[in-house]
């Protein structure tokens, strides 16, 4: 039977009725019983500034503390300006800290992004990966794009498109696999 694994989930869209969200909640809903999501709320973190470091807020060691003792990352996001939101880029340098103990080293993680338009957030995923890959997060190969997103909910938030539905199980399934493959490896590291 495959071990339980704890998935921090971070959503790139603050707004509680984002699509960002509610893709979210359908990802969490459709994936393996054995995964169980962790949405980190990155709202209130305070933004990172070096200067604070030697006393750090509450909010980021709770942060750090949620997203470590995490088995993988989960990233959903929105696309701002062919990027991701700012809040988002915070909460990736506030777990990154301090120098050497990085929140996210070594976590098997995925990024899922979306946009209104067709392309689903290109800029924003890869922009996203490039930070994961620097920061020693090993992503799923597995690129996510979903676009129209928008018109892919009812009005009570579930997800009503089929061909999206079965998209986000093949890669909610896919993403267990590689939590598989790479989280055991970590945390053997964790143990030596």
């Amino acid at each position: 039977m495959t071990q339980a694994r704890t998935v921090a989930v971070l959503v790139g869209s603050l707004r509680k009725d984002s699509a960002s969200r509610k893709l979210a909640n359908a990802f969490a809903a459709l994936a393996p019983a054995n995964l169980k999501f962790d949405v980190v709320e990155i709202g209130g973190l305070p933004h990172f500034d070096q200067d604070l470091e030697s006393d750090p807020p509450a909010e980021w060691t709770a942060f750090r503390h949620r997203v470590g003792s995490a088995d993988a990352v989960l990233f959903v996001t929105p696309e701002y300006n062919r990027s991701v939101p700012g809040v988002l880029k915070n909460a990736v340098d506030v777990g990154s800290r301090p120098y050497g103990q990085s929140a996210w080293n070594a976590k098997p993680g995925a990024v899922i992004s979306l946009s209104p338009g067709a392309i689903g957030g290109f800029g924003a995923n890869h922009h996203l990966r490039q930070s994961l890959v620097f920061l020693n997060v090993p992503l799923l190969s597995l690129e996510a794009y979903v676009g129209n997103a928008f018109a892919l909910f009812d009005d009570a938030g579930e997800l009503v498109n089929d061909s999206t539905t079965e998209f986000l199980r093949g890669y909610a399934a896919a993403f267990a696999e590689w939590i598989e493959r790479i989280a055991p490896a970590a945390e053997a590291r964790k143990a030596a």
